[in-house]
């Protein structure tokens, strides 16, 4: 079965950190772009990062910039998304997905992959 499966949610307060984590199983990672996206109650969902197979070339949304760090190891078939300084505005589900290629991943195209999601809770 061909899933990828993320961990690391819960209830932070504002200013607290964060680390997902995001495991494919049926599949190895390192023939994608791996990235993550959001979805807040009411607001449309937002593309969050993305990584280059070799992990070197990434991206990040103006939200996120300075504050989330993606990563990945594809010897374990994870990737990461290590979120500092969290505001309440990043409470969402967060979705790892993985992509055909890194252009598609930026604009928010199609997954090849999804995930179920995590929930993020960012609330004093």
């Amino acid at each position: 079965q061909l899933q990828l499966v993320e961990s690391g949610g819960g209830l932070v307060q504002p200013g607290g950190s964060l680390r997902l984590s995001c495991v494919a199983s049926g599949f190895t990672l390192n023939a994608y772009i791996m990235g993550w996206r959001r979805q807040a109650p009411g607001k449309e969902g937002e593309g969050v990062s993305c990584v280059s197979v070799g992990g070197s070339n990434t991206n990040y949304a103006d939200s996120v910039k300075g504050r989330f760090t993606i990563s990945r190891d594809n010897a374990r078939n994870t990737v990461y998304l290590q979120m500092n300084s969290l505001k309440s505005e990043d409470t969402a589900i967060y979705y790892c997905a993985a992509f055909m290629n890194f252009g598609r991943c930026v604009s928010g195209g199609s997954p090849a992959y999804w995930g179920q999601g995590t929930q993020v809770t960012v609330s004093s």
